[in-house]
């Protein structure tokens, strides 16, 4: 009978004067040496078989490190406990793939282990066996199902760092094992063109790391080979280098004549630094490189070149690059400051380097520059004509779709405009105006102080503007309201999943609750995600509690107003306008005979809220307007018509005796009775007979 996991994992009881954690030193060397006479001894001595050496390595991870198949078996027939971690979460079934041994391989899984397990740092065998070259490794996982594709899985804190999300492909690309790389691509469907989370292809892996002979052989064979297979020629490394540039460092002029064969290689694009492939060579003094980059038509014009020849003394250099028309630059840069606060290095930084112009434009598409991630592509910094921008660059067919809509937006106050667009090398760059931040990056941070019910009139605005226009967002999430610097909110929809109404009403609806799920998020102040928050979360003390409870609802159950009559509802209007309301209405019914009938129709299914208001008054202000000075005694009762009656003559008939008492008359009344003037609005809305007397608004709407 097989031992539980419980069983294997308890220590046993030492058998001699040794302590357990001398008998697990001794164990744990007694594997390395490959000495099973003495495993066995000390596993008779009462050795833990699933005792933790140093970094929290097992007597069975050891064992498989060794790549000692028998001692493996004995562990497990012993008790070892195949699925235990190692302080970094490797197994023994990682262990197995970096030895590269099937056999251990095949055991383990039969021991229940998931293919496709991962470390903490989210190596899995398959992407063990592809970095450490283990050939037959890899075909045994992948026909046991292993994932070719699947992303190096980190942290949510190292992911926002741009770590993990390489693939076997990029491990193997890497450490340049080139008929590894063969197979996965050829025999396994390796997807060559898939990126890491710090924007990094197969192809800049395979170009970047160190360059002994052997390594500068696999990486050319590898480059060419994935050139082959169709690689994107236009990644970039975390330092903004492309394939080009890392070609030129590693000194390959085969493989940088194979990349300017390619149609969409920009012989000019540069660096962080500003470093075209050019400049690389000049400084690395490559004679041959730089004259073969010249033939090809690199520009001469930037980078300061001369400069550089004359300090390396590169007398050679100097007449190669004058032959094709180099001057020598003095530096004019002047200081610039731009506006935004929050990009403000970055774009400093873009002020500065070089970066080839695309029309007025001027960017970077590498990830130190990026400012939003979509399914469509990155949002990055620019600078148009020396505005600063955002720039989504797409395809151009995809662009010009793109820029129609966009054109569409022009008239709307709250839908994001087109700044600008250019148009090179078959894409389309769409220029807009930069924000600072999106709705849910202001609502996570504790400094930003926002006006929730002035961000909800912009963003229902937003969403009426884009109906108007005859689409449904379909998405709105914070990500794609976006904030400017004097706060004005603007809507998007990079992700592109916009729909056409055409009479869809459901498609309507559903932003109406979309739009009901993103006011109870900008109320609870983004503190959960937009997905889990509810009703609940809900602060019932905000003065503005059930008229935002009501909104929510009325969106979410797709009241009949629309967005239009529900961008005038009480959760908008001022403390002001909902106490003159409340007066105001009994302006309008105190002639009436049956004013009793306003709030007892058939439709109105709430009761009212507060029958002993009587009592919840402060009894001095009270006992002062049943017995006003100039006028006849009157007797309040517990019933809405005399609460309205009781807030409009106490307001319309000041008494310095109440003032001083109660203080400002709308924020008492108003805290008093929190739900009266949603009860009041909703009872006359739903009378057919006095609906008309709920239109009203707050004029600052």
């Amino acid at each position: 009978m097989e031992p539980t996991a419980d069983s294997q994992l308890e220590a046993s009881t030492p058998s001699s004067t040794e302590t357990a954690e001398d008998l697990a030193l001794k164990l744990n060397a007694a594997i390395r040496d490959n000495n099973k006479k003495d495993v066995l001894e000390l596993l008779e001595k009462g050795a833990d078989v699933n005792s933790k050496a140093e970094s929290g390595w097992t007597p069975l991870q050891s064992a498989v490190q060794a790549d000692n198949e028998d001692l493996v078996r004995l562990l497990l027939d012993k008790g070892a406990y195949p699925h235990a971690r190692k302080d970094n979460g490797g197994t023994a079934f990682t262990e197995a793939a970096i030895a590269g041994n099937v056999k251990i391989l095949e055991l383990l899984l039969d021991r229940g282990f998931n293919v496709d397990d991962h470390d903490d740092n989210g190596f899995t065998a398959f992407m063990e066996a592809a970095w450490h070259g283990r050939e037959e490794a890899l075909k045994f996982l992948y026909s046991k199902g292993a994932n070719v594709n699947l992303r190096r899985a980190v942290s949510e804190e190292k992911a926002k760092l741009h770590k993990g999300g390489a693939t076997a492909l990029m491990d193997a690309c890497q450490e340049r094992h080139f008929s590894i790389v063969k197979t996965l691509v050829q025999e396994m469907g390796a997807d060559v063109n898939i990126c890491d989370n710090k924007d990094r292809n197969a192809l800049i892996h395979a170009l970047k790391g160190g360059c002994t002979k052997k390594r500068y052989e696999s990486a050319v064979s590898i480059g060419h080979f994935l050139l082959d297979c169709g690689v994107d020629v236009n990644s970039k490394d975390e330092c903004g280098k492309t394939a080009l540039i890392l070609a030129v460092e590693i000194r390959s002029p085969d493989l940088v004549k194979a990349l300017l064969e390619k149609d969409k290689i920009d012989i000019d694009d540069a660096d962080e630094e500003g470093n075209t492939a050019l400049m690389v060579a000049v400084e690395e003094n490559d004679y041959d490189m730089a004259k073969l980059l010249c033939e090809k038509g690199a520009r001469t014009d930037v980078g300061n070149l001369i400069a550089i020849v004359n300090r390396n003394r590169a007398l050679d250099m100097a007449r190669l690059l004058r032959q094709y028309n180099t001057r020598f630059i003095p530096e004019t840069l002047k200081d610039w400051e731009p506006n935004s606060k929050r990009w403000r290095d970055q774009l400093k930084k873009l002020y500065k380097i070089y970066r080839p112009m695309i029309g007025k434009l001027k960017t970077f598409q590498y990830i130190q520059q990026r400012i939003q991630n979509t399914s469509q592509g990155g949002i990055y910094l620019g600078l148009h004509d020396g505005t600063e921008v955002a720039v989504r660059i797409s395809r151009s067919a995809e662009g010009d779709r793109e820029k129609r809509f966009f054109e569409q937006c022009s008239k709307c106050e709250h839908l994001l405009k087109l700044f600008q667009s250019e148009k090179a090398g078959g894409y389309m760059y769409l220029c807009f105006p930069l924000w600072e931040k999106n709705l849910e990056e202001h609502l996570w941070e504790p400094e930003d102080q926002m006006d929730y019910k002035d961000a909800l009139r912009m963003i229902f605005q937003a969403v009426r503007e884009l109906h108007s226009l005859g689409f449904a967002h379909q998405d709105l999430h914070p990500s794609n309201f976006f904030i400017d610097l004097g706060g004005k909110i603007y809507l998007a929809d990079f992700e592109n999943k916009r729909q056409l109404i055409e009479g869809k009403k459901e498609l309507v609806n559903s932003d109406l609750e979309a739009l009901g799920r993103l006011v109870l998020y900008v109320l609870t102040g983004g503190k959960k995600p937009l997905q889990q928050v509810s009703m609940e979360d809900l602060a019932a003390d905000s003065p503005d509690y059930r008229e935002a409870l009501d909104l929510v609802s009325s969106l979410v159950s797709h009241d009949e107003r629309g967005l239009e009559g529900l961008s005038k509802h009480p959760y908008f209007w001022s403390k002001q306008t909902r106490f003159n309301f409340l007066k105001t209405v009994w302006n309008k019914i105190k002639d009436l005979s049956n004013r009793k009938t306003v709030f007892q129709a058939p439709n109105v299914t709430e009761s009212f809220p507060y029958p002993s208001w009587t009592k919840e008054v402060d009894t001095y202000v009270l006992h002062i307007m049943k017995n006003p000075e100039k006028g006849n005694p009157y007797k309040y009762s517990n019933n809405v018509i005399d609460l309205l009656r009781f807030i409009r003559n106490l307001d319309e008939h000041p008494d310095r005796r109440i003032s001083n008492r109660i203080g400002d008359h709308a924020e008492y009344f108003l805290k008093i009775f929190p739900a009266l003037t949603i009860y009041v609005y909703n009872s006359l809305r739903q009378n057919p007979k006095y609906s008309h007397l709920a239109d009203i608004q707050d004029p600052s709407l």
